[in-house]
Parts: C-alpha cells; structure tokens; sequence
C-alpha cells in the first residue's frame, strides 16, 4: 500500500481530536519511563453506566478480580431491538481496547461509544475488558488479565450474564494494542482445555499493534502521520514489555522467530481471522507480515485494506471507512455463525 502523502483529507472535528490524543500522549510521558497519570487521568473523559437501560441496551460493570481491579464492562441489547426473536442467542464479542498497553480504559468515552455501536448494528453481546495498564504493570500483565476475563465467564462467575449469550459462538476483538491482546489470547485459548462451553470461532483485529527492530518502509513513509509515530511506539514498547527486552520479543514481533512460527502451526484450534489496515496507518507493513504469517502457518486469514484510513478511524463514525467497518465485521460474523452451524 503506498501514499504520497502522510495525511489524508479529514474532517476538521477528527483532525482536531487526533492531534490532542497525540499531544496527551506526548505531554503525559516521562523521560523516566512513567506516565502522569494524574495528568491522564484529569483529560481522559469517561462514561459512567446509565442506571436504566439506553435504547434497549444493558449496560453494567462486572467485577472479576478486586484485588487487580479486573473488571469489564458487559453490553446486552434487548432481543426487541435486535430484529431477532427472543428465543434466539446472540454472539458474544470479547472486546479488549487498545491505547499502546498505557492509555484508556473500558470507561473511556471513545471506547464505550464503540462497545454501544458493536452492540446495537452487530447484533452482540459484547463484553469490554478493562486490563491494567503499563507501565506500571508490565508483559504479560495485559494477557493474563483478558485471558482471566474468559475464564471467569466460562466458569459462570458472573450471575449478571444474559442467558441468550451463546458462548458457542465467540469473537476476540482488538483493535491496536488490544489487537496484540486479543491474537496472543487467542494463543492460550487455543492451548487450553480450561475453556470447553466457550469457543472462539473468530479472531479480529482492528489495526492491531505489531512491531519488531527493522525500521519498515511503511513507519519511515508515514512517520508524520496523525497519532503514531516511532517515537511513541518505541516508548510504549519499552514501557511494555520486560527488563532488557527489545523489540523482536515474541509479545511484539509475533512470526520473528521460527519457534513462534512452529507454535501457532501446531494449534488446530487457533480462530479464523479478520485483519483491518488502514493506508495511513505507520504500522500496516507489520500488520500485512502478521496476516501473510497466519497464512503461511496454514490459518485461515482475511486482510481488508481502506486506503485512506488513519490510525484509529473505527472511533470517529463520521468517517465513511468506519461505516464500511461495520459491515465487514457483520459479514464476518454471519460468516463464521453459518460454519458453525
């Protein structure tokens, strides 16, 4: 995929917000390697739950683990609003947000507003996870949080989840940092014996973050486009991931060694999956290795390119490649519902 330029046209409401998530960024790191997180805290805007339910759609916050605050956030629209029968079960969507490890929540405005559309057009319910963040909780932190979050619904801890939820039929979904979450539990999952009702018959990732040491042709091109830029993912990787660890670690550069590339070929249960890459988006040559590497492993992948697609545009519905988002993850989702069956 090639541009000429390193932005393309925006409405002036996208630029404008694009340019202060990455000035936030920028003013809450620190040299030493922390976050303001008072700073962060102050600026990033939250949605608290509605006591009732909005447009037909339950929204409530289910505790997994106090002790870690491990909580997620559960969205269930009312079959009524659903066109479906209140018979029939709907899939579940294991959403897990991204914001390089270190920024956001599953109460973040953006990603609230996010979960509420996946719930409403896609007909699912969807289960938001809230993982701790780094750096102050570093690798694999982020994945043993959201792999908990399966387990726990997969040993009905949770008395509040719907009835008509078919676990038989789940999706992990990511997007940037989440999508690095959601592949590398997709992993576990599909080593474990721990989680029998629950199948994850999809895997989708939203222009999930991936990365290594090479300098890709796409990162040095775009290297003025909006939000990231090498500078912010090298020091969100260094936040992220263990003591002397560079950048080719298994967590970040996912087929860069053969040992990795051995371990995901073994795993008959890994999920089909759908990556998204935007054309403006510095980190797509890692995201089309990570889709050519599902391939050569003998997986089942689906790669869909918007050439004009920023980083993060699935956040901002007033962009036209969000709508057509949304009718590539429905097609999935029917897709993959009629295989099973």
């Amino acid at each position: 995929m090639s541009n000429a330029k390193p932005n393309p046209p925006l409405p002036w409401k996208t630029k404008l917000s694009l340019s202060l998530a990455a000035i936030l960024a920028d003013v809450t790191r620190r040299k030493n390697g922390t976050i303001n997180r008072r700073l962060l805290n102050f600026t990033d805007i939250t949605t608290k739950i509605p006591k009732k339910p909005v447009r037909g759609l339950k929204i409530i916050d289910i505790t997994v683990d106090p002790t870690r605050k491990l909580w997620f956030r559960l969205y269930t629209p009312s079959t009524d609003t659903t066109n479906v029968h209140s018979a029939v079960t709907l899939p579940v969507f294991i959403f897990i947000h991204g914001g390089g490890f270190a920024y956001f929540s599953a109460a973040s405005k953006a990603y609230d507003d996010l979960c509420r559309r996946f719930a409403h057009e896609l007909s699912v319910i969807v289960v938001s996870v809230n993982y701790r963040n780094s750096p102050e909780y570093k690798y694999p932190c982020q994945y043993d949080d959201a792999f908990d979050v399966l387990e726990f619904i997969e040993g009905k801890h949770c008395k509040e989840f719907p009835s008509h939820a078919d676990l038989s039929r789940c999706f992990l979904v990511g997007d940037s940092a989440g999508g690095n979450i959601a592949h590398h539990v997709a992993v576990r999952a599909a080593k474990t014996d721990s989680l029998r009702e629950m199948k994850v018959i999809g895997l989708v990732l939203i222009q999930p973050y991936f990365g290594g040491e090479e300098r890709t042709e796409s990162e040095i091109r775009l290297k003025k486009a909006p939000l990231v830029s090498i500078a912010r993912t090298d020091w969100l990787w260094k936040a992220f991931l263990p003591q002397g660890s560079d950048r080719n670690h298994a967590a970040v550069n996912v087929f860069g060694s053969d040992k990795s590339v051995e371990e995901i070929t073994r795993l008959d249960q890994f999920p089909d999956t759908l990556v998204i890459i935007g054309g403006f988006d510095p980190l797509q040559d890692w995201q089309t290795r990570y889709y050519q590497g599902l391939k050569k492993c003998g997986k089942k992948a689906y790669l869909v390119e918007y050439p004009n697609a920023v980083h993060s545009f699935y956040c901002f519905p007033e962009l036209s490649d969000c709508s057509l988002l949304f009718n590539q993850l429905k097609d999935f989702i029917q897709k993959k519902s009629q295989q099973k069956n």
